[in-house]
């Protein structure tokens, strides 16, 4: 008789979660991902700012799952499920709508960036639209490497003059963390020399910079931290989804009507006390676990765990150096500590043991001499003499190494 097979979208934090869960489930697993890497997200924003290389922060998803001898990885994208037949439809480099047969399912697929009705502006480059954790971290980040790393760098232009910008419609920066948190990360901010234009919302984006509540504000490089959306997951399963398009999902994390499909991470919508759980890692993680546990305890014949409960474990963001915000339950704290805190617990949450070494050593060498990893600027360029000899040539050229 043919094992039972658990097919999980997506190698983020929650579809991993599950897969590990999964190691020792007597049950073929499969994990589909269009990447081949599981990205530490959180930290994106460090290598955008050249503290950290995307090989400190990424990891294949093959390498975390080499010793699971039941599970196998697809580099593929889903573009479709049929509920009723229970398959997933997988389109990669040399096959179209591949179905792939399922049990059970998980979808993890995350969420993208969300324009709000202005998909134009993804068009367009470089201000800081947004003030939330990402907007704020980078914010800080950009402060201290043109105020610290790169001051003494040029010669004709100082980067300390520069402009940095952190524009949100909100009246607080970081506005999920307490009032007394939030008003000491905007100090901070300032602190650092950026402006935090709160309560406006950004009218225009175009090649000159933005327009906020009227006011033009000229720039070549807009950032945008505002929002996300979520994957067409709520589409595929022709499921109640919430006001921003997550799907709904019960106290066991399936979709109504389909308790061998499960929905976890940031394109689920499940309440807690009256409000969505947010979408950060922690959720996400929680959930995977919960998911791929319940799954495991249905195919050893054992009773079904308890409805999912998420344990809060608090909020952190760091802005700029050697400084943080740390809210858990009573605990509110800011500086230092607090920083200590945040550089522990995302440590803790990096996939693999040599990314935590890679990472800690590199911050503490940044820490101390203020220098930073890699800044190159990788842009293939044709001179005019390549120009003019005919592409076969250039080729050739370019291959003979």
């Amino acid at each position: 008789m043919a094992s039972p097979v658990v097919v999980i979208v997506g190698g983020g934090f929650g579809g991993v979660a599950a897969a590990k869960v999964l190691k020792h489930a007597p049950a073929e697993i499969v994990l589909i991902d269009r990447e081949n890497h599981n990205l530490f997200q959180p930290l994106l924003y460090q290598v955008a700012t050249s503290v950290l290389s995307p090989g400190q922060i990424g990891v294949p998803i093959r390498d975390l799952l080499r010793h699971h001898k039941n599970t196998t990885v697809i580099l593929g994208e889903v573009v479709g499920v049929d509920q009723d037949r229970k398959q997933v439809f997988v389109c990669d480099a040399d096959r179209q709508d591949v179905p792939i047969p399922f049990d059970y399912l998980i979808l993890a697929t995350g969420v993208t960036h969300s324009y709000f009705g202005h998909d134009e502006f993804e068009k367009l480059t470089f201000i800081l639209v947004g003030a939330g954790p990402t907007g704020v971290e980078m914010a800080g980040a950009i402060a201290v490497m043109v105020r610290g790393t790169m001051k003494s760098e040029f010669r004709r232009i100082d980067p300390a003059s520069a402009r940095i910008v952190l524009v949100d419609r909100s009246s607080r920066v970081l506005a999920s963390f307490s009032e007394k948190l939030s008003a000491a990360a905007k100090k901070r901010l300032e602190n650092l020399g950026v402006e935090v234009k709160l309560g406006q919302n950004v009218d225009q984006i175009d090649a000159d910079g933005i327009v906020v509540a009227g006011e033009r504000i000229f720039s070549k490089t807009v950032i945008w931290t505002a929002g996300v959306a979520p994957s067409p997951a709520g589409k595929w399963l022709a499921a109640e989804t919430d006001h921003a398009g997550r799907v709904r999902i019960q106290n066991d994390l399936s979709v109504a009507g389909h308790p061998e499909i499960f929905v976890v991470g940031d394109t689920a919508s499940l309440d807690r006390d009256g409000k969505p759980l947010p979408g950060v890692a922690q959720v996400a993680i929680q959930q995977g676990r919960y998911a791929g546990k319940l799954i495991h305890r249905r195919l050893t014949g054992k009773s079904a765990p308890g409805p999912f409960s998420y344990f809060d474990k608090g909020n952190l963001a760091v802005v700029g150096k050697g400084f943080a915000v740390l809210e858990s339950g009573k605990v509110h704290s800011s500086g230092l500590i607090a920083w200590f805190a945040w550089a522990a617990v995302h440590l803790q949450f990096l996939a693999d043991s040599s990314l935590r070494l890679g990472v800690f050593l590199q911050w503490v060498w940044t820490y101390l001499s203020g220098r930073r990893g890699a800044r190159l600027i990788v842009n293939p360029r044709v001179s005019e003499a390549q120009k003019a000899v005919p592409d076969t040539t250039v080729k050739a050229a370019a291959s003979s190494g």
